[in-house]
């Protein structure tokens, strides 16, 4: 019986269907590398592991949920620092991976990962039960988990952009456990801060004579209309604005796509699955309650004073959180202790922005509770 051969044209279908698929694997790891999502270690000059630091990714229970944590700190006797990130929903160690801030350096960092979101995402959360007061239970939660573990009278408590929606309620409702709230890119009146916004990016394209941006931006007359707003808020054309004319998350970053989200892809912290689970949580939170509550709060109203230091840290070119109304609210609210750093070359994230600055700000100020270096 004779064999039967396979014609050339075939088997060069074959090869190309391989050559792609090849072609596709390996741009899938390029864009999504394996990880086991462990965070580094910190070393010293003979490349031994220092033997108090800290570098953890783990999981408490609250009330049933497993909540995610990153603990990460050069010295485990280091003042803790609970850091509230924004989103809600993108883990704030994204801009730490990309941009070290040497904050371990000085403290035991501990990056909350929301109820919901990132690793701390679980389908089977209903996102009718992401409301303030939940994450503000949480927040309490982990406050506690990490004074009884780093045996800890009092930890220090910092929140960046929706992180100080939380934290600065945290701290009114929980002076006791902290020793100082720090906030950088405070939210204050975000109502009218999405207006100034709004306003200042719709005038620059004018300047521009940007028309398409324009009649972008016109269709949305958040001034006059509560869905507008909602609509607005929502969009896309809000946060690539933003970027497009250095008022976002950083003076410098162009981008979300190229800034956040390909750079969360690649962030070998996370495993794969948790990475795609970044932007889950993210997409999950955008219209749970909590998510929208943050548009809507005012800070003037509802927190009015506090019975602890405050330390404000606020870019400049900063219209995710308007600038102007940090500094407005920052002059109105009683406390104790205040101080106010304006970052003069950042936007919405002065620690990785102006780095150096900002740590010789809590060496100097936070951690000795003065404010000698304020505005």
């Amino acid at each position: 019986m004779k064999s039967r051969k396979i014609p050339k044209k075939i088997e060069r279908r074959k090869k190309t269907v391989w050559i792609m698929i090849l072609c596709a694997v390996v741009l899938f790891w390029t864009i999504l590398p394996p990880s086991l999502g462990k965070i580094p270690l910190f070393y010293d000059d003979n490349g031994t592991v220092i033997p108090d630091s800290i570098s953890e990714k783990i999981f408490i229970d609250v009330d049933g949920t497993e909540i995610g944590l990153l603990i990460t700190g050069k010295n485990k006797s280091n003042p803790v620092l609970l850091f509230l990130g924004g989103g809600p929903g993108i883990p704030e160690y994204l801009l730490e991976y990309q941009k070290p801030s040497k904050l371990a350096d000085e403290f035991v960092v501990c990056y909350l990962e929301y109820r919901g979101t990132s690793i701390s995402y679980n389908s089977n959360i209903d996102a009718a039960s992401l409301t303030t007061e939940r994450y503000l239970s949480d927040t309490a939660a982990v406050t506690e988990y990490l004074k009884n573990r780093f045996s800890q009278e009092k930890i220090y408590l910092m929140g960046h952009s929706f992180g100080t929606f939380i934290g600065i309620q945290a701290a009114l409702k929980h002076p006791e456990s902290y020793h100082a709230y720090l906030a950088m890119s405070q939210i204050a009146d975000q109502s009218e801060s999405e207006i100034i916004a709004y306003q200042f990016m719709l005038n620059q394209y004018r300047q521009m004579n940007n028309q398409k941006m324009i009649r972008e931006f016109e269709k949305y007359p958040i001034a006059s209309s509560d869905r507008a707003y909602s609509d607005y808020c929502l969009s896309p054309l809000r946060d690539r604005s933003m970027h497009d004319l250095g008022v976002g998350t950083t003076h410098t970053m162009d981008s979300v796509i190229t800034g956040i989200f390909l750079p969360s892809l690649r962030c070998k912290v996370y495993t794969p699955l948790e990475r795609i689970n970044i932007w889950r949580g993210k997409q999950f939170t955008a219209s749970s309650p909590v998510g929208t509550d943050r548009m809507q709060f005012n800070t003037f109203a509802e927190v009015p004073c506090l019975k602890i230091p405050v330390y404000f840290f606020s870019g400049i070119y900063d219209y995710t959180c308007c600038y102007s109304l940090q500094k407005k609210y920052f002059d109105a609210v009683n406390a104790p202790l205040k101080g106010f750093y304006t970052f003069h070359n950042s936007a919405h994230s002065p620690l990785w922005e102006e780095s150096d600055r900002f740590i010789e700000i809590l060496i100097q100020d936070v951690l000795n509770g003065t404010n000698e270096q304020s505005d």
